[in-house]
């Protein structure tokens, strides 16, 4: 086990825990989350990533690393009126799409002829307004958050995956240092499980479920693959839909959302400096997932401390968090001219936050989208 497996597993874990966990504790209190489900969530999620990388690894003799859903997690903390019982039903819908769709060849088709601007559109309009709410915060707390995003921006420069990470080091020193922000009495308490009943509500079903299955799809499991491939790897598609699925659909249960390919910080453990034998660089896997076990162990503790700073720093990291997320989305939504104006309405009418039928924006912003292209193709 060389040094540089268990560096590269180190960075990546830390990276994708730091730059999005906010936006996870976020969603957790979008759906009314008691302390004990959102560390249950928290656990969940991050067991579920550490087992299925390290057997997908091992059993692909790949460097497979997996991620919670990003995209999904913004589309959890949009949410209002949802309840967790609810949601839970929404999480193991979304788990089993993706089982069908790796079992299911048609299945995967169906989702493939959805335009891609539409889908990227439905992202972008999904993650702009935590965007916005992440700049308004430096009216109300400029000591705290202009040194953030000034770390931030100039982290970026040298190493974009850690700059995240960097502005949540910052707004921790800054919040206790200042006195924002008080040091709670600090434990180490074993999470647990919290078993959640679903509640089947069929608004929710299609107005959260189906959409975190399609922008899990779009913005993370295809990204994955697209990675793994450029590394000069077979992407195992089916098993790893298979595998993914099946761990989102069981940690449904006791509140996680769901996992999937990991593409960004897949990257840092992808490299030749990981290890210079492709045939070995599998192991970074098992490494990595080790990793995550003991984030996951540390779920209480981590949420403790996060939730002493002052809500402007949270809501400043989700949106610093989100902005490369965003621009990736927003290039692919208007990168093909004959899609702009679908991509359009469906960003318009999924960032309005609109609602009808107690079904979320998501939903009627990529049908929106879908019909407007479907009229453009018939005229053409």
């Amino acid at each position: 086990m060389r040094i540089s497996l268990i560096s590269a597993a180190l960075v990546a874990a830390l990276v994708g825990f730091g730059s999005t966990v906010a936006l996870v504790l976020s969603a957790a209190a979008a759906l009314g989350a008691t302390p004990a489900q959102t560390a249950s969530w928290l656990l969940a999620v991050s067991l579920a990533k550490a087992l299925g990388s390290a057997a997908l690894s091992y059993g692909t003799r790949m460097p497979v690393v997996l991620a919670w859903s990003t995209p999904g997690a913004a589309l959890i903390a949009a949410t209002s009126g949802t309840t967790m019982a609810q949601a839970v039903a929404a999480f193991a819908l979304a788990g089993l799409l993706v089982i069908l769709t790796g079992a299911i060849k048609p299945l995967g088709h169906l989702v493939a002829m959805i335009p891609d601007g539409v889908a990227a559109a439905m992202l972008a309009g999904v993650l702009l307004p935590f965007c916005l709410r992440g700049a308004l915060t430096v009216e109300a707390a400029p000591v705290l958050i202009l040194p953030m995003v000034a770390v931030f921006l100039a982290v970026r420069l040298v190493n974009p995956a850690l700059a995240v990470l960097a502005a949540l080091g910052l707004g921790l020193a800054l919040a206790f240092a200042t006195g924002a922000a008080s040091l709670p009495a600090l434990a180490l308490p074993l999470p647990a499980f919290t078993f959640i009943a679903p509640e089947f509500d069929l608004a929710v079903l299609l107005g959260l479920g189906v959409p975190i299955y399609l922008v899990t799809m779009a913005s993370q499991n295809l990204p994955g693959f697209a990675v793994l491939r450029a590394a000069g790897y077979e992407p195992p598609v089916r098993p790893a839909l298979l595998v993914t699925g099946a761990l989102s659909t069981l940690t449904a249960f006791v509140g996680a959302h769901m996992v999937n390919m990991a593409a960004i910080t897949a990257a840092i453990c992808l490299g030749d400096d990981v290890h210079p034998d492709r045939a070995q660089r599998w192991k970074v896997g098992l490494v990595y997932g080790g990793f995550w076990a003991l984030l996951g162990l540390m779920a209480p503790l981590i949420i403790t401390l996060l939730a002493a700073l002052p809500p402007q720093v949270m809501v400043a990291l989700v949106g610093l968090a989100l902005l490369s997320p965003l621009m990736g989305a927003l290039s692919g939504a208007f990168a093909t001219p004959d899609q702009r104006f679908a991509a359009t309405m469906t960003l318009v009418v999924t960032a309005s936050g609109v609602s009808a039928f107690g079904i979320g924006a998501a939903f009627w912003g990529l049908l929106a989208g879908i019909a407007v292209q479907a009229l453009e193709r018939f005229k053409r």
